[in-house]
């Protein structure tokens, strides 16, 4: 794949998963819980409205990074990290607790995705002048 074309794709994603993060997750607690809430086979759970607003912060800024990717690296490469490591960690919370098997096939693959594809996408250029569009250029 060529570079433009990684960042075209690159730029979609992250308006893709920013505009997820912002209203998405909401949406599939609302709609799916036994894959998307923790907790509440024991009842009410404080976990999802605090995950809505770390994930709804993170969404507006993979929204702010969309239009330079280049120079939001360190922000994607958390990103992609960060579900990984948030992915595995609720992987063994959801296989361990038989209350939350419905995780595996929610949002634990769901970040697994995530971190994949922004992973694949990034640039394998070191020049944020190797991303500009050519048109930028002229």
């Amino acid at each position: 794949m060529s570079d433009t074309n990684r960042l075209l794709f690159l730029r979609i994603a992250l308006v893709a998963f920013g505009l997820t993060f912002i209203f998405g997750i909401y949406t599939l607690g609302i709609l799916w819980p036994s894959g998307w809430v923790w907790g509440q086979a024991h009842g009410h759970s404080h976990y999802l409205m605090m995950i809505i607003g770390v994930y709804a912060t993170l969404g507006v800024f993979l929204l702010v990074a969309a239009r330079n990717p280049y120079a939001h690296k360190s922000l994607i490469w958390f990103t992609v990290w960060s579900s990984v490591v948030h992915a595995v960690i609720m992987g063994v919370q959801a296989f361990t607790d038989t209350a939350e098997r419905g995780h595996l096939v929610g949002d634990v693959p769901a970040l697994i995705l995530v971190a994949i594809v922004l992973a694949v996408l990034m640039p394998r250029t070191t020049t944020a002048e190797a991303l500009t569009p050519r048109t930028a250029r002229a």
